[in-house]
C-alpha cells in the first residue's frame, strides 16, 4: 500500500511528500517479519515453473489500466515488455462504500490501483481503536510491502464510496517488479564486462552503474545519435540494429558495419565532450539501455579520473588509423577512392578493437564496438 511504502520511504524518494507520519511507526513483529522474509524467501527465477498470466480485456479496460498507473512509482522504470506483462496480468476488482479492500494483520494476495472511488487507511496500535492515517483517490496504489516482503498488512483500506480497482496477484508482482529487475541487473552487468573503458571497475562499481542503466526505444529510422552533436549518454544494444554512417565535409555519406544485440557505443560520451563522429540511426525498432555521463560521474566519483587515463589507448588507435588512411589514399584521388571503398572513407570513426595491446590496425573489424560514436 502507499501507506506502506511510505513507510519504505529510504527506497522511494518520490514517496516523501506523501509519507504519512503514523505509519512510520510499524509494529515490531512486522518489521522483524519483513526482515526474515527478505532472506528466507528466494528471489531465484523459477523460469519453468512460472507461467504468465494473462487475463482478457478489451481495448478501453486496457487505456483504463494505462491511465490508473501512468503516474505510479513502481511502474516508472518498466520496460515496454514488462509494462505489457503488468497490464495483462492485472484483474478489475469493485468493491462497496464501507467495505473493506485490505485488514490489518491479515495475509497479502494482491497489489491495488486505485481507478475510481475513494479509501480511508486506518492503523492500530497497541491495542487501540484505529485511527485514519490516509487515503487514497484515482491513481493512488497500496499493499506493495506485505507482497515484497511477505509481511502481514500493515493497515485496513476501506472503501469510502464505490471503487474500481486493479489488482495484481502475489506472484507476478514479485516476478515482474523483483526478479525481472534482477535478471536485467545480469544482463546488463554483463554487458558492462565487455567494454574495454570500463574493465578496470571493480564488480560493486559495474554493479552500479548497471543499476542506473534505463531502457529506451527507438523506431525504424529513428536517429539515436548523430554525427557532429555533442555526446552525453552511453548505449548498450539489447534487442534490434543499427545502421552507422558516415558524413564527409561535403555532406556525402559513407556507409559502414551495422550493430546489433550486446554491442555499444558512444562510452566516451562519458568522460569528454567530443562530439559524436557517426550518425546511428534504428533499423527495425531497437531497444537500447543507456546512461548519461551525469549519473556515470555521480556513481563513480574519482574512478572516472583513471578512466579517463585509460582512455587516451581509444585517442591513440583513432589517430592511427587516420594516419593509415592517409597513406592508402592521396589526397589527389581521396574521392574517387572513397566512392569505392566506403568502409575506408569512413575510417577516422571507426568500427573497431579496442584492446589496449593492440598493434598498429589496419582495416576495419566489422564485428568490433564503435567507440568513438
Amino acid at each position: 500500500m502507499e501507506s506502506d511504502s511510505d513507510s519504505d520511504s529510504d527506497d522511494e524518494d518520490d514517496e516523501a511528500q506523501e509519507d504519512p507520519s503514523p505509519l512510520l511507526s510499524m509494529p515490531a513483529n512486522y518489521m522483524r517479519g519483513r526482515r526474515t522474509s527478505v532472506s528466507a524467501e528466494s528471489m531465484v527465477p523459477s523460469h519453468q515453473n512460472y507461467v504468465k498470466t494473462v487475463i482478457p480485456k478489451t481495448a478501453e479496460q486496457r487505456k483504463r489500466i494505462e491511465l490508473s498507473i501512468a503516474s505510479n512509482f513502481l511502474f516508472k522504470n518498466l520496460d515496454e515488455d514488462q509494462h505489457e506483462d503488468v497490464v495483462n496480468a492485472m484483474a478489475e476488482k469493485r468493491f462497496r462504500n464501507r467495505e473493506n479492500v485490505i485488514e490489518q494483520g491479515a495475509v497479502g494476495d494482491y497489489f491495488y490501483v486505485v481507478e475510481t472511488g475513494t479509501l480511508d487507511v486506518f492503523v492500530a496500535k497497541n491495542g487501540n481503536p484505529a485511527e485514519k492515517v490516509f487515503e487514497y483517490g484515482p491513481g493512488g496504489s497500496f499493499g506493495e510491502l506485505a507482497l515484497m516482503y511477505n509481511g502481514p498488512r500493515a493497515a485496513t483500506v476501506t472503501a469510502t464510496s464505490d471503487v474500481v480497482l486493479w489488482a495484481l496477484d502475489r506472484i507476478t508482482f514479485r516476478r515482474i517488479l523483483m526478479e525481472n529487475t534482477s535478471r536485467k541487473r545480469r544482463m546488463y552487468e554483463a554487458f558492462l564486462e565487455t567494454v574495454p573503458l570500463l574493465v578496470s571497475l571493480e564488480p560493486y562499481e559495474r554493479h552500479k552503474i548497471a543499476d542506473a542503466l534505463e531502457s529506451v526505444y527507438f523506431e525504424d529510422g529513428q536517429v539515436v545519435v548523430r554525427q557532429g552533436d555533442q555526446g552525453d549518454n552511453f548505449f548498450i544494444i539489447e534487442s534490434g540494429e543499427a545502421t552507422v554512417t558516415k558524413y564527409n565535409e561535403e555532406g556525402e555519406e559513407f556507409p559502414m558495419p551495422g550493430l546489433g544485440p550486446g554491442q555499444y557505443f558512444g562510452e566516451l560520451a562519458l568522460l569528454n565532450d567530443m562530439p559524436r563522429a557517426a550518425t546511428i540511426k534504428a533499423k527495425g525498432r531497437l531497444k537500447c539501455a543507456t546512461l548519461g555521463k551525469r549519473a556515470f560521474v555521480r556513481l563513480l566519483g574519482p574512478v572516472v579520473e583513471i578512466i579517463k587515463r585509460n582512455s587516451s589507448n581509444y585517442q591513440t588507435i583513432e589517430q592511427q588509423i587516420q594516419q593509415h588512411q592517409q597513406q592508402l589514399l592521396p589526397t589527389s584521388s581521396a574521392t574517387t577512392s572513397a566512392a569505392a571503398s566506403p568502409a575506408l572513407a569512413a575510417a577516422p570513426a571507426p568500427i573497431l578493437s579496442t584492446s589496449a595491446t593492440s598493434p598498429l590496425l589496419t582495416q576495419i573489424q566489422p564485428q568490433a564496438q564503435l567507440n568513438h560514436v
